[in-house]
Order: C-alpha cells, then structure tokens, then sequence
C-alpha cells in the first residue's frame, strides 16, 4: 500500500528496474519559458476547459473514430479508496460535458509500473493520459514516449504550479509530465508518551536539529521500547531526500552536464544519525530497518515505538487502524542548514507521444488540475497539491489530521537530489540499496559506504554517460 517513493506493504516498491534510455529529445528552448508558449486560441480555450471546436480542429479526421467522438484511455494509479472515487467522479463529470471527447478510465497499480508502461510503450499500447511520478519518467522523456507539454496546457495551470516543481518534469529541454500532488515526510509521534517525556514538541517554525531530535530519541527509549523506529526496507529515498535539509547533495552536475557522486560531510548526516541511533544509543530498533512504513504501525500503536518516519498520507492508515484511545501528531522532520528542505518526487500526469488526439489530453488534464479539482485529489490521496490555489485551500489547513503541519512544509519541497540522473535506478538497486543496509545494520563503517557511492557508483554513472 504505497504511493510513488513511501515503500509501504502491498503498494509499488521503490526500486525498479528500468531500461537504458535510448534516446535524447530533439533539442528545444527553455523549459519554463517554452512551456508558456502555443496559440493564444489554444491557451484560452484551454483555460476554459478547451471547447469541442476548437479541439477538434487540432485532430484530422483520420484520427477520429468513425461516428466523430474522440476516445482518450486514463490510467490512473489511485488505490485509496477516497482517491479512486475521487478520480472516477472527475472523468464521468468530464465525459458528461464533453460527449465528443470520452475518458476511459484505466486502473493500474504502482507495483510494477515502470515496466508496465515500457512493454506498453514499446507495443504501441500506451494510455493516452498517464499517471505516473517525477522520478519515473527520465527513461520515458529521454526515450521519446512522453510528449512534451509546452504549449499544450492553459497559462492559468502552467503559472499556478511553482517553478521548483515543473523543474521536477523537465528532461533536457522539454517538459514532460504535470507534477500535481506531493508527499513530504514527516514523524508520526504518541503524543501522550511524548507529552509524558516533557521533550520540546517541534513545530514547522521551531523544528528539532538532527542533534537534538537524536537526544530526544534517547529520553523516550528504555527497556523494550525505542524513541524511533526507521522502517528502511527501501533506504534510498527517505536518506537522500531528507538529507536536502543538512546541505546533502551527492549528486553533482558538472559544467559538460555529467553527473558525479561525492558523498561529503552534509551527505553524512542522516545516515550517521540513524546508524547511531540503532548501534550506539539503543533508541531506534534494528528490526525495523528491514520494514516498509506499515509494518512499523502495530508497535507503534502498542507504545513500542514512540516515533516513526513516515511519507504524510500514512496518517489516513493510522487514522484508520489506531486503536482506541491512541492519540497520535504530525511532526515536521529535523532541519539542519538547509532548513525543513527536503525531496520529493510528486505524482504526474503525462500525455503519450503517441497520443494522436495531444490536445484534447492536454483540455483533460487541465480539467482534472482547476484548483478545487486538485484539492478533490489531494484529499482523497491525503496529500499536499502542487497548485498554489489549491494548497491554499481552507481544507487543508485544519487541525484535523494535522493538514496544517503538512501545509506549512509544501514550501520548503525541492526536487528529490536524483530526479534527473540518468542510471539512477541501477545505482539505487545495486549500489545504494545495499551499501545503505549493511551501513545501518553495522556490516560496513561509514569509509566503505562513501566508497561505494561514490567509486562504484561513479563507474556505473559513466555508462549513461558517454
């Protein structure tokens, strides 16, 4: 049960197997600059849901089924039960205002996906409108099966979403997919153990340092019972993007556009944290670094946990199965230099090149984005949107649930460190994956983990990189 990059039982693993990008795009302008260009017809049609004629016009008739009405396949990549309700009331109430242009909703599954939509991809089979995330679609772009959206999608859409997140779809020079919903993570904390410590609670305006939320840690352990549990079954992701608040980058992109790794002291942060917090303070478990987020839960809920790491949509499980009389907060991660920063990979919606009908996708996809159109889906996911109209909705601002906490972090979002490294994903399964493992379990000290990040992943980069 996971989104994207939150490894979670039953839902898409983190690591993926993905094929060597065959490709590059053929070169373009700027990416934000470009992406506001296209016909003014086409830009105001859009902003107002793009009418019949006008997208029809942008087709030939030969790409149009015999009795007239255009036929776009969704594939949708919702599970929670709020999510997918939401995402098949938004294409019947599109269906039923635009008859010429029917939505066929697909359901999919995280699990798998990449290659999923490779053999699709490479079958001439691929959805027209495809949900997928950010950090699954370099592959895709570079390989030319994703249709760049400049000039596809209304102005209103294009300057709602922040720069920092279209940066996060953006291959070369074109853009590729519309970031539109976001996961930071964050602690889920009892709250009464935590009350009963007399620790400093920390708010998103006065957060805990990685050194104070490592001595807090130890105040709440004690026999039996540990002040954090790290559920690292997929570790890549969660030491990387956290590692954005110390100043860590690892990934460095030189003037020649090739990328080396330097695993430096900000790098070393987060994981010398969690190795500590397991090997030398006894405040996290060791049997919980083999987990995924939801394993973790019925120790926390049975007060063997007093914290534990998770991405801001397990709140709608924990809501779900905490027992009675469990009161459980949201609390922002430790910050460091770089702040509450931390990366992330949102969840996108891309257009086929293939996609003979590209314009009326585009006039759907902005549909499902208007702002209280993204709310429906940020809710329904327990997730914060990308849209500045749409997170500043009063729904997700309540104290309920702890919206607000997660509102306060949407700024502080950046780009997850590899979002557009090429051969990061053989990187993470061979090298990162089990180096970071042996790591935290003690098989390796902290020299041969940066020894393997960096000598051996920097020859496995060279490989994409020639």
């Amino acid at each position: 049960m996971r989104r994207r990059t939150y490894p979670r039982a039953g839902m898409r693993p983190e690591v993926c197997t993905r094929s060597q990008a065959r490709t590059r795009p053929r070169p373009r302008a700027t990416a934000r600059a470009r992406l506001l260009r296209g016909t003014g017809a086409v830009r105001a049609a859009a902003a107002a849901a793009l009418s019949l004629t006008l997208l029809l016009a942008g087709c030939s008739s030969s790409q149009a089924p015999d009795d007239g009405r255009i036929t776009l396949t969704f594939q949708s990549l919702a599970w929670q039960k709020e999510s997918v309700e939401a995402n098949k009331e938004l294409v019947a109430e599109w269906n039923a205002a635009h008859p010429g242009i029917r939505v066929r909703y697909v359901q999919g599954g995280w699990d798998g996906v990449h290659d999923q939509l490779l053999t699709s991809f490479e079958g001439g089979e691929a959805p027209d409108v495809i949900h997928d995330a950010s950090d699954d679609l370099a592959d895709f772009a570079y390989g030319g099966y994703l249709a760049d959206l400049r000039g596809l999608l209304p102005k209103a859409l294009v300057d709602d979403i922040p720069a920092r997140s279209w940066s996060m779809a953006t291959f070369g020079d074109g853009v590729y997919g519309v970031p539109f919903l976001q996961e930071p993570r964050v602690l889920i904390a009892d709250a009464d153990r935590l009350r009963a410590s007399g620790v400093r609670i920390p708010t998103p305006r006065h957060p805990w340092s990685w050194r104070e939320f490592r001595t807090v840690t130890k105040r709440l352990s004690g026999p039996g019972r540990y002040g954090v549990a790290w559920p690292l079954k997929e570790p890549v992701s969660a030491t990387l993007n956290l590692g954005l608040s110390t100043g860590g980058r690892l990934f460095h992109r030189g003037p020649d556009g090739k990328v080396t790794i330097r695993f430096e002291a900000a790098d070393a942060v987060v994981p010398r944290t969690v190795h500590d917090q397991v090997l030398r303070d006894g405040s996290a478990s060791a049997a919980t670094l083999g987990m995924g987020g939801s394993d973790t839960l019925p120790g926390f809920f049975g007060g063997r946990y007093a914290m534990v790491p998770l991405g801001f949509s397990y709140r709608q499980q924990i809501a779900q199965q905490a027992p009675k009389g469990f009161h459980w907060q949201v609390l922002p991660a430790p910050a460091g230099p770089g702040g509450l920063a931390q990366g992330v990979s949102p969840q996108t919606l891309s257009i086929a090149e293939d996609c003979p009908h590209k314009k009326a996708a585009a006039a759907f996809v902005a549909f499902l984005l208007r702002p209280a159109n993204m709310v429906r889906l940020a809710l329904g996911d327990w997730l914060l949107p990308t849209g500045s109209r749409a997170l500043a909705d009063p729904a997700l601002h309540t104290e309920e649930y702890d919206w607000a906490t997660g509102a306060a972090l949407a700024g502080q979002l950046r780009p997850a460190p590899a979002q557009s490294v090429r051969g990061y994903a053989e990187w993470k399964d061979k090298i990162a994956t089990p180096a970071l493992q042996e790591y935290y379990s003690g098989a390796i000290d902290l020299a041969e983990l940066r020894h393997r990040l960096e000598h051996d992943g920097n020859l496995l980069l060279a490989r994409y990189q020639r």
